[in-house]
């Protein structure tokens, strides 16, 4: 009897311990199902932040494509001006000279004039003299 009393209270304490492993076992086990969703969404994450990194990337790319795009026509816009402005300067070199030469053109002709009615004046004056004799008065 003692013996069936010592197996019966270790059959009791083996049904305690199975069932104490049964629950961390079942513990461990949710433990694990807990884990594993997280790595799935982890994972997924990574995917989704791989997928918008490449985006990103590309829209980088372009920005730049872009960039380089908007800098040469800047560029040649420059030169544009910068012939157009050296243009401008030389036309209005240009036209300040003509303007000079124009001036001095209206001096001379305005000289001619006074020089030709002064010498109208006095071929008149001369040609009016008493007995038909001419005189010069240079």
């Amino acid at each position: 009897k003692k013996m069936i009393a010592k197996l019966e209270q270790r059959v009791r304490e083996l049904e305690g311990e199975l069932d104490s492993e049964q629950r961390r076992h079942a513990e461990t086990q949710k433990h694990m199902r807990k884990a594993d969703r997280r790595l799935k969404e982890i994972a997924f994450q990574a995917d989704e932040d791989r997928k918008n990194q490449e985006n990103l990337n590309e829209m980088i790319e372009k920005l730049n494509n872009k960039l380089k795009t908007y800098k040469r026509q800047v560029e040649e816009a420059e030169e544009i001006a910068a012939s157009n402005l050296a243009k401008y300067r030389k036309l209005q070199h240009e036209l300040e000279e003509s303007e000079d030469r124009a001036d001095q053109a209206e001096q001379a002709l305005q000289k001619l004039r006074t020089r030709n009615r002064s010498s109208v004046s006095t071929a008149r004056g001369v040609s009016a003299a008493p007995g038909g004799t001419s005189m010069s008065l240079s």
